[in-house]
């Protein structure tokens, strides 16, 4: 059983900061001193960006874990941990839903490193006393001998390397506390590609912990899938419900859905595929036809495109109006004829330099740079890599275009299959742990 208590206990305003590694398994004794049992867990509330608040005590007596509300404790800074009295409600321990066990659950667990984007393990957490309650403040990744903990609590030396609580997302993987947890979680401040490698390096269990708190927000979830190599995309989508999946496709770019569809196993690719939003389902039948390795299969089918007779100021306004598309895309407006020919293409620098007033056909090129479906991804490098380009429009044999390849799909297509598993360089100004 536990209870989260009324009042803070009385001796928190005066004690110095705590070690969770120096307070387990030190006796716990009653208001006279005569032993009781020992400490192996203390049990937080999380709050948010607020410190996690300290509620009570599990405590080991003959077998049997109990709970001691915080209010109950006497003294944590001492060889003993001494209550208010002797009496104890004998029933088992039993964690209710929102709380979390420091040892169990944070003590050698990992945690993501907001800062840095990697997983880290606790070593060991301080804890200190603020406005009459005990929080846990800090996280030490740099698990030291038991030895050294003792000399650093004797001497004050500072061999411990804490750093803000503020800087960690914990992975508890207690679903019971999930939920309250979920709101408040520091992993959507992350970028896509960041949380996709804090998920290749991710146990099972791990996964299942970051995907939760990513599902929270759909687009943000749509935007990390595509980030993910394709085998592991494959496996996390594959342990979905035919109708889950498709929920995260509808959301992504349809070149990444139709990758996506074509890796699932063939039994679930039309089910799938019926559950898309009739638009999505058109686009992504339509890459699914062609090859994988041709511009066909590389293109996206978002652009943004005007009518030959538009203004300057409405070329601006259809890319101020294409918020969902991706950045690369929106770097170039092209110019269709009434049947979908591609009349020209101008960059969006040349828009917002020009008139406003003036016809879009005097700033666009007449005869860009374009390629067929089936034109292969290497011709399709070297055109972008000999014109400087952004973006290629793709188009028929007729001239009408069909889609769209940005330099981001280039570069995908031309890494080696192994290029997710590096190490990405760091800037020279990276920090670990603070700034100078």
């Amino acid at each position: 059983m536990s209870t989260t208590p009324s009042s803070p206990a009385p001796h928190i305003g005066g004690m110095r900061p705590l070690h969770l590694s120096d307070l387990l398994r030190r006796p716990v004794t009653d208001s006279g001193g005569a032993s009781i049992g020992r400490l192996s867990d203390m049990i937080v509330r999380l709050r948010g960006a607020e410190y996690p608040v300290v509620t009570g005590l599990v405590v080991t007596v003959g077998g049997r874990s109990l709970f001691v509300p915080i209010d109950q404790v006497a003294n944590l800074d001492g060889e003993q941990l001494r209550l208010t009295s002797a009496r104890l409600d004998l029933r088992q321990f039993e964690r209710r839903e929102g709380e979390v066990l420091l040892r169990a659950d944070v003590l050698g667990h990992r945690l993501i490193d907001v800062e840095s984007v990697r997983l880290i393990k606790a070593g060991d957490l301080e804890l200190e006393p603020r406005d009459g309650e005990l929080v846990v403040t800090g996280v030490d990744s740099h698990r030291r001998p038991r030895r050294l903990f003792a000399v650093a609590h004797a001497t004050g030396s500072g061999t411990h390397q804490f750093r803000e609580w503020a800087a960690f997302e914990p992975l508890i993987g207690h679903s019971s506390s999930a939920l309250s947890r979920r709101p408040f979680a520091r992993i959507r401040r992350l970028k896509p590609a960041q949380i996709a490698d804090l998920l290749e390096d991710a146990s099972r269990a791990e996964e299942s912990e970051i995907l939760g708190q990513v599902h929270a927000d759909p687009e943000l979830e749509a935007d990390v899938f595509e980030e993910l190599e394709e085998d592991r995309a494959t496996r996390l989508l594959g342990a979905r419900t035919d109708a889950e999946i498709a929920e995260v496709l509808a959301r992504m770019r349809a070149d990444d859905a139709a990758d996506a569809i074509a890796e699932l196993p063939q039994r679930r690719r039309q089910p799938v595929l019926d559950l898309l939003p009739p638009g999505q389902r058109a686009k992504v039948l339509t890459l699914m036809g062609f090859n994988p390795t041709s511009a066909g299969g590389l293109m996206g089918m978002d652009y943004v495109a005007v009518q030959s007779g538009a203004l300057v100021a409405e070329a601006i306004a259809a890319v101020a109006g294409a918020g969902s598309m991706q950045p690369e895309a929106l770097t170039s407006v092209h110019v269709l004829d009434d049947r979908g020919r591609l009349c020209g293409v101008t960059r969006l620098v040349s828009l917002v330099q020009a008139d406003p007033s003036a016809p879009v056909r005097d700033v666009y090129d007449d005869d860009p740079v374009r390629v067929g479906a089936d034109t292969d991804v290497v011709d399709v490098a070297l055109l972008m890599s000999d014109y400087n380009l952004i973006t290629v429009p793709v188009v028929d044999e007729h001239r009408v275009m069909i889609g769209l390849i940005t330099v981001d799909d280039v570069l995908e297509a031309a890494l080696p299959e192994d290029w997710r598993r590096r190490d990405a360089a760091e800037p020279p100004d990276s920090h670990r742990g603070g700034q100078d």
